[in-house]
């Protein structure tokens, strides 16, 4: 029998496969990898600030331009605000409304001459990035009209697309008109 104290250097020379022989770089390869890692960690986080104050403002400046372009009576330059997509969606008075064309087409037929367009306010925007390429908008809508003061809220989904900050879902509602 093998005193306990000898099987170590026994399993040694039996089995040398088992032994571990640390090279140099095999040592410095896991902290250089950690090093590594922290300092792009921290490039990341300190890059977030900025690039969601400027998704905040590319957001701002699209509802800027739909705002302007609606209170010219041009719904083709608004609709520029919305993705060119099948799967854009638009949702109010109890109806989903899915693609690019169809919702165009909603605003033309609802809205076919400038008296009922009326002049469109957006306010109270709260603009929340929820990663590198979308956002959430929470805000709400106002149109001035010769009859009435139709208004209520929205909540829209955007997307950074190649062509820009985009609309891909869009839930607007209308308040009840006051007695």
């Amino acid at each position: 029998m093998i005193p306990p104290s000898s099987l170590g250097s026994a399993r040694a020379v039996a089995c040398p496969s088992r032994r571990r022989v640390r090279t140099p770089g095999a040592v410095r390869r896991p902290r250089a990898m950690a090093i590594t890692f922290c300092i792009l960690m921290t490039l990341t986080v300190s890059a977030a600030p900025k690039q969601n104050a400027s998704a905040v403002a590319q957001i701002r400046s699209v509802l800027r331009t739909q705002q302007e372009a609606w209170n010219r009576g041009d719904i083709d330059e608004f609709m520029n605000g919305y993705a060119r997509s099948k799967s854009t969606t638009f949702i109010s008075e109890d109806t989903v409304r899915r693609g690019w064309e169809t919702v165009r087409d909603r605003y033309r037929k609802k809205y076919s001459d400038r008296a009922k367009m009326g002049v469109l306010t957006f306010s109270d925007l709260e603009i929340t990035p929820l990663a590198p390429d979308s956002a959430v908008v929470l805000g709400r809508w106002k149109l001035e009209r010769a009859k009435n003061r139709p208004h209520g809220r929205f909540t829209l989904i955007f997307r950074r697309l190649p062509k820009g900050w985009r609309i891909v879902l869009d839930h607007t509602s209308t308040a009840t008109p006051a007695p």
